[in-house]
């Protein structure tokens, strides 16, 4: 009998274990969401960790004319829909048929909208010389 106990403990506890691993095998899908909920995908050290003088530079065409900043590395588009930011590979062809000239801002953001009201008062709709301007 103390065998067959024996055995049958052996195996809840490897019934146990095999559970155990699978949970811990779960994948969280992560994702990048520009609004007011849902998770946002960072690179590099957070803000108040040291970085040894390095930070990732994100270089955007902004364009005024229509609202919308480029990255250049990711290549996506963010533009304002209603009130709210939006993320996207391609543009909404009205927005596209606007774009016109472009100013070339570096940042440490990847979120470049957080620095909008400041680029708009910069770089006024229609004020854009023909000659591209590198800006920081």
């Amino acid at each position: 009998m103390p065998r067959l106990m024996t055995k049958q403990l052996l195996l809840l506890l490897g019934c146990g274990f095999f559970m155990v691993s699978i949970n811990a095998c779960s994948v969280n899908r992560g994702g990048i969401h520009v609004g007011d909920r849902g998770p946002v995908i960072k690179h590099g050290p957070p803000p108040h960790a040291p970085a040894h003088g390095h930070r990732a530079k994100h270089t955007y065409f902004y364009y005024p004319e229509a609202y919308v900043y480029f990255d250049i590395s990711r290549q996506v588009y963010f533009f304002l829909e209603g009130d709210r930011w939006r993320m996207s590979v391609s543009l909404p062809h009205s927005l596209y048929a606007r774009l016109g000239d472009y100013v070339a801002i570096e940042m440490h953001s990847d979120e470049p909208y957080t620095h909008f009201h400041s680029h708009k008062k910069k770089y006024p709709p229609g004020q854009l010389n023909k000659k591209k301007k590198w800006a920081k």
